[in-house]
């Protein structure tokens, strides 16, 4: 009899064990560089830095689970930084808009002198499992001039919009992306939020051209 019970117990411990989720791992995607033999010159920029609402910048993903509540998944995380992340895929997208290899993320990159430089500050990122991603970008475009200058801000009124100061090259914009998500899943979720940052980057390379 005590056999058997250490055997039931043996069974329901290990089907307990074999019944936890397997954890996934997800990265945004961006559009293919151009081929290396077309951008050997052209603008450059460097993407970064990121900044992220708090609710957001953790390793789990976050979905909208009702108009005034999120919820996070354990099983569902993202492969590195979403911060670094949005930065690296909004690079690749401008460098295949712009026809340029010379595009690099703040995050990842040695780079110090740039033609321009691109802040990224998202101010939400919500996401609804089977429905929409919701995404609200500022931005600002520094000319190598004026990256360093202190006290810049963005302005949301218009996307894309030349910089109030008529006498300055640098360029802020706001970009509000409604991205329907195609499946249910956490997979076709993320694939809605990189289409929502290609937008951004669209806005981000006419602004610049």
């Amino acid at each position: 009899m005590r056999s058997l019970s250490t055997f039931v117990f043996l069974a329901v411990l290990l089907s307990a064990c074999s019944s936890t989720p397997k954890t996934s791992y997800y990265t945004l995607s961006a559009a293919p560089l151009p081929s290396a033999a077309a951008t050997s010159s052209g603008t450059s920029v460097i993407v970064g830095p990121v900044s992220l609402p708090d609710s957001l910048d953790q390793p789990l993903l976050v979905v909208q689970s009702g108009n005034n509540q999120v919820s996070m998944s354990e099983y569902h995380r993202w492969a590195g930084s979403l911060k670094g992340d949005i930065g690296r895929v909004i690079a690749v997208n401008l460098a295949h808009d712009l026809g340029t290899a010379r595009v690099w993320s703040y995050a990842q990159s040695i780079q110090t002198n740039a033609d321009y430089q691109v802040l990224i500050d998202v101010q939400s990122f919500d996401a609804k499992l089977g429905d929409a991603v919701e995404l609200d970008v500022l931005w600002t475009i520094l000319p190598a001039a004026s990256k360093a200058t202190p006290g810049m801000t963005t302005s949301a009124k218009s996307t894309p919009r030349p910089s109030a100061d008529p006498g300055s090259n640098q360029k802020s914009g706001r970009t509000l992306v409604h991205e329907p998500v195609s499946g249910a899943g956490f997979e076709p979720l993320v694939a809605a939020q990189s289409r929502a940052l290609v937008r951004v980057s669209a806005d981000i390379a006419k602004a610049i051209r």
